[in-house]
């Protein structure tokens, strides 16, 4: 078993970053190479801005290559919950934003000739119990009605043909799509590069501050100067920014990856071959790779750190959450395994726009994979002084009480949720 991402392994690295040091100024300074910074990048140099991506490792390192894979358009939320938070217009706006997101992935990777294996393939979210199947119903009735009629209610017997495990009924969201995101982000930093925008790897940002109107960066390769700066780094958001890092919880998302699975197989598993989520607080989703591979990930433990040694305790879980949902798999291998970190925010709605002279974009909460490159073209487009359709500006964003970096209530807050899905 490889304890590495497996759309980093099965993709060809980046090999468009600038070499030596780095100097000089720019008219916008992106920090993070990921989804988020590398659309903004691209939008920004195809408008003629002089841009540079300062990446603290290497293009798709943090979130955009660590992920389930899904590009599931709607809200993370209950739509009926999220109305009575932010107000039925922004939920509306928000829930409009990640299905443009679906449309624009669809537009750069036509446009750029990126082969990722994308796919409009649906979202089911299953009932894993009687009583969640009432709340998805009551869900689905307003979200239909007053945000996307591309979206059904399915009977346990319609998802005989869907998934080979029983549930008791599911939404459908039409929109929903898959792709491969290592291979993806390889091709939109190109895109960007061809573009004119500067790409720099392993030069992360040690210091941060402002002289004589410009901001002033010193990263691990050199110093260099822009007229703005945009926060493109969720949760591997550094010390240096530390109203950002007040604001995010660093949550460990971890994944396992089967050995390809045989048409029989993949006939009794996943017959619909869409992405899947289940209802559970700590849930799990899942889908198959373009090689058949079951991906199967979740919030195995509630932790903010990921390395082999974490990724293993994590994969042993995911494995038995496995077996559980489908016992037809319990004598496949695991190929890979492989965590990182999600960038949450307390009550799990994104947050984007501009504070104290910086842009951000960040606080994507497992939603990110979809909305990251739209956002970051949106935001994009604002610094450009172009319409700002940001669907999140002016969303309050408290920081979280005690938290400075290191999320120390974790464990509690999994001890809560474990007794949520218990009683519930």
């Amino acid at each position: 078993m490889k304890y590495l991402s497996y759309w980093h392994d099965t993709a060809s690295a980046f090999n468009g970053a600038v070499e030596g040091p780095i100097e000089g100024h720019y008219d916008v300074a992106v920090i993070g190479a990921g989804f988020t910074g590398l659309g903004a990048a691209r939008q920004l140099a195809k408008a003629g801005t002089k841009v540079i991506v300062l990446e603290a490792d290497t293009v798709g390192s943090g979130a955009s290559g660590r992920n389930g894979g899904h590009l599931n358009n709607g809200l993370a939320h209950n739509y009926l919950a999220a109305k009575a938070e932010i107000g039925k217009e922004r939920a509306i706006a928000l829930y409009q934003a990640l299905d443009a997101s679906i449309d624009t992935l669809q537009t750069i990777i036509t446009e750029e000739g990126i082969e990722c294996s994308f796919r409009r393939a649906g979202k089911l979210k299953l009932a894993s119990k009687p009583q969640h199947f009432e709340s998805i119903s009551k869900n689905f009735e307003a979200v239909h009605a007053e945000v996307d009629a591309d979206t059904a209610l399915l009977l346990p017997a319609d998802l005989r043909e869907e998934v080979g495990s029983p549930f008791h009924g599911a939404m459908l969201s039409k929109k929903s799509a898959m792709m491969h995101m290592g291979r993806y982000v390889t091709g939109l930093a190109g895109a960007a590069n061809r573009s004119g925008a500067v790409i720099a790897e392993k030069a992360a940002v040690k210091e941060h501050g402002q002289a004589k109107g410009r901001h002033v960066l010193k990263t691990a390769r050199g110093i260099v100067t822009a007229d703005q700066v945009l926060v493109a780094t969720g949760a591997y958001t550094t010390s240096n920014f530390g109203y950002f890092r007040r604001r995010i919880i660093p949550v460990g998302s971890f994944i396992i990856a089967t050995r390809p699975l045989t048409d029989a197989e993949v006939a009794a598993t996943m017959p619909g071959n869409r992405t899947c989520v289940n209802s559970m607080n700590i849930g799990n989703y899942w889908r198959l790779a373009p090689d058949n591979r079951l991906i199967f990930g979740g919030r195995a433990r509630f932790s903010a750190t990921s390395d082999q040694r974490s990724d293993a305790k994590s994969g042993a879980i995911l494995r038995d959450s496995l077996v559980r949902i489908f016992p037809q798999l319990a004598h496949v291998e695991i190929d890979y395994c492989w965590g990182g970190l999600v960038d949450m925010t307390s009550d799990r709605f994104p947050r984007a726009g501009y504070q104290d002279g910086i842009w951000y974009a960040m606080g994507y909460s497992g939603h990110g994979a979809q909305l990251s490159t739209h956002l970051g073209i949106t935001l994009a487009d604002a610094m450009l002084g172009r319409p700002d359709k940001n669907p999140l500006k002016g969303l309050d964003w408290p920081a979280v009480p005690g938290h400075f970096g290191k999320p120390w209530f974790l464990p509690l807050v999994g001890l809560y949720y474990k007794a949520l899905d218990r009683f519930q």
